[in-house]
């Protein structure tokens, strides 16, 4: 592999070596997966050996010694599932996780986890890399899309994100731009962040929420099922582009406890009257806080995030609007991004209000976030009437 993390020369780390490592004996692992179970079969030939020191020459016997193993079974079960599930790569990366757990745990050695993370993406045909900054192990795959909120580095020209960024919460790696990096040169695949199509988990994990939502004197009344898999799914995922998580799918059985019940209740309506309930439903069925008091940073939440979120803010009610007015109507809108806010505008046959030029198209305001006027559709609140905006998102049926 050439020179690898110079680096690692210098810097060690205690290796502890679990039951099972440097023996010459094969063991069987199985781990869920959503709804399906995964049964490999670990061949004494990938194991790595006993080392106290973790160094450059440690991290290519490593290599040498998995790359020379039989890890063939096992990757091609991953790229299989992968390939009959369609996951995207956020979803793969997950089932690499949860294998390269029940390898080595995380808690038992996590520069060995860390290391089988690594080998398992790079066999897959990502351009994955592994470096080492203030004794740390930190690793990094090249994408080259719009993703913000976390550490990468310029690299020969290319993008690398951080994928274990959170294990390091305290730390800015980004004062510790690495020397070297290990790479294997056939591995050139980026990686993405878009997710458009979720997994498929078990029915019996899902719980119910119970939401009210008043219109026009009449309460509305929903069991929305969901599942706490989700929230784990989306802990450590970035600040993506706007249209990548407006477009992030609802669950199988989310969608199927919302949006069949969303549709009888709009039945009979006209498509503004529709639009409006479903404004208004975004808009006051959910707690509002901001995402500094909720999270105590900035993080979009996906639709089915704010679903299940006791509180939301801006970002995440537009996100929902806009799922939800796609889903149903399918009507072309534009996200408004405000210094401090983010409102939707669609586009009606004729508009409502004071029209939204974009592009040659007119689009009316429809406010998901409760303001402190009661607004409706073509309304936008008085302390942004001055304000510029941008459109960060376009959406076109059939584009």
């Amino acid at each position: 592999m050439g020179r690898l993390l110079r680096i690692f020369g210098t810097l060690c780390l205690s290796i502890i070596f679990i039951h099972g490592y440097g023996q010459d004996k094969n063991y069987n692992i199985g781990f869920e997966f959503y709804n399906d179970t995964f049964n490999l079969e670990i061949d004494s030939t990938i194991l790595i050996g006993h080392n106290n020191i973790f160094s450059e020459e440690y991290i290519k016997s490593c290599y040498n010694r998995v790359n020379a193993g039989k890890y063939r079974q096992i990757l091609d079960q991953l790229t299989n599932y992968k390939e009959k599930h369609q996951l995207n790569d956020w979803m793969y990366y997950q089932l690499i996780r949860k294998t390269a757990e029940q390898i080595s745990p995380k808690k038992e050695n996590y520069e060995r986890y860390t290391f089988y993370k690594w080998f398992l993406l790079v066999k897959s045909g990502y351009d994955a890399r592994l470096t080492l900054a203030n004794n740390r192990i930190i690793f990094y795959v090249y994408n080259d899309e719009d993703i913000s909120d976390i550490p990468y580095v310029m690299f020969k020209n290319r993008k690398y994100m951080c994928l274990n960024y959170h294990d390091y919460s305290n730390e800015d790696l980004n004062k510790f731009p690495p020397h070297d990096m290990i790479s294997i040169p056939e591995s050139k695949e980026p990686f993405s962040y878009i997710v458009t199509r979720m997994p498929d988990f078990k029915p019996e994990d899902y719980t119910e929420k119970k939401i009210e939502f008043n219109y026009r004197h009449k309460v509305y009344h929903f069991n929305i099922k969901l599942n706490p898999e989700v929230e784990r799914l989306f802990a450590n995922y970035p600040g993506v582009d706007f249209g990548y998580y407006f477009n992030i799918p609802l669950s199988k059985e989310t969608y199927g406890s919302l949006i069949p019940m969303l549709k009888k209740n709009l039945k009979g309506m006209k498509q503004k009257k529709g639009i409006d309930y479903l404004m208004r439903f975004t808009r006051y069925a959910f707690l509002y806080e901001s995402d500094d008091k909720n999270f105590g940073k900035e993080k979009r939440l996906s639709p089915e995030e704010t679903l299940f979120s006791e509180y939301s803010d801006c970002d995440d009610r537009a996100a929902l609007f806009f799922y939800l007015v796609k889903e149903i109507y399918n009507l072309p809108m534009i996200a408004m991004l405000y210094p401090t806010h983010i409102t939707m505008a669609v586009q009606f046959d004729k508009p409502v209000g004071q029209p939204i030029v974009y592009k040659g198209k007119t689009y009316s305001i429809c406010e998901p976030t409760p303001q402190s006027e009661n607004l409706s559709i073509g309304q936008l609140s008085a302390n942004l009437k001055n304000i510029p905006y941008q459109v960060v998102y376009h959406y076109e049926p059939g584009q």
